[in-house]
């Protein structure tokens, strides 16, 4: 008995361990796009955070003039701006001779809806343009993903003039698989409760209270374990309506049934006493 109790345990522990690492490959996946000419402007774009409720991301802009466009890679020449899609909200711009500083940038994204939960899904594309003095410069983009709650598909597009990329963002894989073990054991718990329901009703067991105490309180704990759900998921997603909903009122209805079975048994058996 103990043997396949290890094995199970040892299998469990290495597909974790490969579900992991490939999420961190993901994770630490860099995407570059754009020219490697000596004098050009660097742009390093993270995503921080995406808030799919808005349609929107945060999006970490790093800037780094290379070459004779910068003073040691610090600051600009003369006045830059950096020119971008129009998902993106503003686009940027730095005094000449000024020290450069990170800036947070949000950008809007199409299709999807979070009521999808958790198999909503995304695009945009964030495009970066550099002018120098009034004059375009190359620049080249190297894009990352810093939200462990989001998967990002970037690709490149040829662009002459400017660092194009579209992303596709779904839910991570860990998030993914968390959302549907959720799914299951509320499907399991509600099978649980209507066993147990069934057993009472069935038997005439009258009013269990420890039985009635359990069902209660699964139907509370269910609500709290929802809540849990990484992402803040609204109510009336794909979680809800393919198991959350459909638990509580399984569990509901049983805990009525059972109550209602039991109060008749109840007095049935006060009758049978007094006659």
């Amino acid at each position: 008995m103990l043997i396949p109790i290890a094995v199970l345990i040892v299998v469990a522990v290495a597909v974790g361990s490969w579900l992991q690492f490939n999420e961190r490959q993901s994770l630490d996946t860099v995407q570059e796009v754009g020219t490697r000419a000596a004098d050009r402007v660097d742009v390093a774009a993270t995503v921080q955070r995406v808030d799919a409720a808005a349609r929107e991301l945060l999006l970490r802009v790093t800037v780094v003039p290379r070459g004779d466009l910068g003073e040691q890679g610090t600051a600009p020449v003369a006045d830059l701006a950096l020119q971008t899609s129009a998902a993106t909200l503003g686009d940027l711009t730095f005094k000449a001779h000024e020290r450069l500083t990170t800036r947070d940038v949000q950008v809007a994204m199409v299709g999807g809806s979070i009521s999808d939960y958790p198999f909503d899904t995304y695009e945009t594309a964030i495009e970066f343009r550099a002018v120098l003095d009034g004059k375009q410069v190359p620049v080249r983009m190297v894009f990352s993903n810093n939200d462990t709650l989001f998967s990002v598909s970037a690709t490149p597009a040829s662009s002459p003039q400017a660092a194009v990329m579209r992303l596709r963002l779904t839910r991570s894989g860990s998030l993914l698989v968390f959302a549907v073990f959720m799914m299951l054991v509320m499907w399991a718990l509600a099978a649980s409760v209507l066993i147990g329901a069934w057993y009472l009703t069935t038997r005439r067991q009258g009013l269990v209270w420890p039985a009635l105490a359990w069902m209660a309180a699964t139907l509370f704990a269910l609500a709290a374990f929802r809540n849990t759900a990484p992402g803040t998921p609204p109510i009336g997603c794909v979680l809800d309506w393919f198991a959350f909903l459909w638990a509580e009122t399984t569990i509901a209805l049983s805990l009525i049934a059972v109550v209602l079975t039991g109060v008749r048994t109840a007095l049935r058996q006060d009758d049978t006493h007094v006659t």
